[in-house]
């Protein structure tokens, strides 16, 4: 099934089987939640960290190099795309904003003030300009004394390199030219956007590919056991999730006989036209839809032949699921993870 193999995301590795793959799949899980909650809230140095970590996961378990070469070179391009047009977007914080309404479009013209009052409010305008001067010159003073203990601290800033010092000034915009204009805010949004992409996908095939199908029904229907106390029906929902991803190859392979069958026909397009061509295509989805009916009753059969009248019935326990030593050893490392995640992986 070539169109299975050349699939670049979600195979699953058979041969060689490394220590990711005798993992248990509930320990596996819950470090694939790690991976994909702790980047919420969290500060780049977290997100580029987590990014590090998968890639040296990746070659500590001794993956073969033509598995993940492909893989990993198409996600870190797109990733490395979305990093540079996010940062080389304009961040919006230096939008324009205009009123609704005209500035004068809510004042009201009242009646006329009579003579005494106006002198009164002027003598009241004088006495709070007096107080506002005086207190003016107060802050002044304050400023200049200010001043006189701060120049005392300049050289040790400027050694430090704090943003403000004459060694490291600080700038929001960090690179414009021509069109291009890279701020503070686009480059940490930058970071953000293509560190969350690249762990989503990453971790996601790290997990698929260690991890047989009927080790991931397994895991979740032993995960989800209590619902049972509930009537969620937990063992029909792993039997009908274990069907699914057997049946996914099965849908490839018909997609891949029914292509070669149209290319070995060379069939000529151009002089079909549009609604001849469109035409064809119905017959092959039609096709397609009655390959796949007929290869789902020929599984219902089989099942029926073997005696399997219900999921509870007639049950083949895949996978013996208890934790070793080294699931032990994954669950310590996965809470010193989270432990890490809430001492120093916030936001800055």
């Amino acid at each position: 099934m070539d169109i299975l193999r050349s699939l670049p995301l979600g195979l699953y590795l058979e041969q060689p089987i490394t220590w990711l793959h005798r993992l248990d799949p509930r320990v596996k899980l819950f470090w694939l939640m790690g991976f994909l909650l702790t980047p919420v809230l969290a500060s780049d140095i977290w997100r580029i960290a987590l990014v590090i970590a998968l890639i040296l996961l990746t070659i500590v378990a001794r993956i073969p190099l033509r598995v993940w070469k492909q893989q990993l070179g198409w996600l870190s391009t797109l990733c490395l795309l979305i990093f540079v047009m996010t940062a080389i977007t304009p961040d919006g914080l230096l939008a324009n904003h205009t009123a609704h309404r005209p500035a004068d479009s809510l004042t009201l013209e009242g009646p006329k003030t009579p003579l005494a009052l106006l002198e009164k409010d002027e003598r009241i305008q004088r006495i709070k300009a007096d107080k506002a001067e005086a207190a003016e010159a107060k802050k002044t003073q304050k400023e200049i004394e200010t001043a006189q203990g701060a120049s005392q601290s300049s050289g040790i800033l400027t050694r430090l390199g704090f943003p403000g010092s004459s060694s490291s000034p600080y700038r929001y915009i960090l690179f414009s030219h021509w069109f291009v204009t890279v701020s503070q805010r686009s480059l940490d949004l930058a970071i953000r956007v293509s560190t969350l992409i690249f762990t989503l996908i990453y971790s996601t095939n790290l997990y698929l590919l260690t991890t047989a199908p009927e080790e991931i029904t397994a895991g979740l229907e032993d995960l989800m056991l209590p619902l049972r106390w509930i009537g969620v029906p937990v063992t029909e929902m792993a039997l009908t999730l274990t069907l699914s991803l057997r049946y996914i190859p099965l849908v490839l392979e018909e997609i891949q006989n029914l292509g070669r069958s149209i290319w070995t026909r060379a069939i000529n397009w151009k002089e079909l036209g549009m609604r001849r061509g469109l035409r064809v295509w119905l017959i092959v989805a039609e096709r397609l839809l009655d390959n796949l009916l007929l290869r789902a009753s020929q599984a219902a059969n089989a099942m029926q032949v073997r005696g399997f009248t219900g999921p509870n019935r007639h049950r083949v326990q895949w996978h013996d699921l208890r934790l070793k030593r080294r699931d032990w050893v994954a669950i310590a490392s996965l809470i010193l993870f989270f432990g890490l995640r809430i001492r120093i992986g916030g936001e800055l």
